[in-house]
């Protein structure tokens, strides 16, 4: 897994397409997986914060790859940051580069799944139906217009 360099873009924004980039990319659907492992709940006394980040990973892409073990790198991670964000003092840097290093290995950035040549694939937008051009001819009927 490169860590190194620009992150690449995703597949549909490459312009070169000839060119071998090395392992293949691996396509996955966003949202939550279809199975998931029995995950436990947050522990009710975690920062709101990291219980939300926590929880986050259910619905996430990448949780299709989890494995029991980086469930529990999360828990772990939630913990500690848990409690780095109910201190009174000003976060330390060393514990704020391993949590973000943490978080990196479970992929939680689109630049780390990037990086790890993962790719969710994004729902397309739902479009509206077009606005019926008959309710206006009926509104105007009905006004005698």
């Amino acid at each position: 897994m490169g860590t190194r360099g620009p992150i690449a873009k995703r597949s549909e924004e490459r312009r070169r397409r000839n060119k071998d980039d090395g392992p293949a990319l691996v396509k996955a659907p966003s949202g939550t997986p279809n199975v998931l492992p029995d995950l436990p709940e947050p522990d009710p006394d975690w920062h709101p914060i990291a219980a939300d980040w926590y929880l986050s990973l259910r619905d996430s892409g990448q949780a299709a790859f989890y494995q029991p073990s980086d469930w529990a790198v999360a828990r772990y991670a939630a913990e500690l940051m848990s409690r780095a964000l109910k201190t009174d003092r000003p976060p330390n840097g060393q514990l704020v580069a391993a949590l973000n290093s943490v978080m990196g290995s479970l992929l939680t950035t689109e630049g780390d799944r990037r990086r790890a040549r993962i790719e969710l694939e994004r729902q397309p937008a739902v479009a509206p139906a077009p606005a019926s051009v008959t309710a206006i001819a009926d509104y105007r009927a009905s006004i005698g217009g």
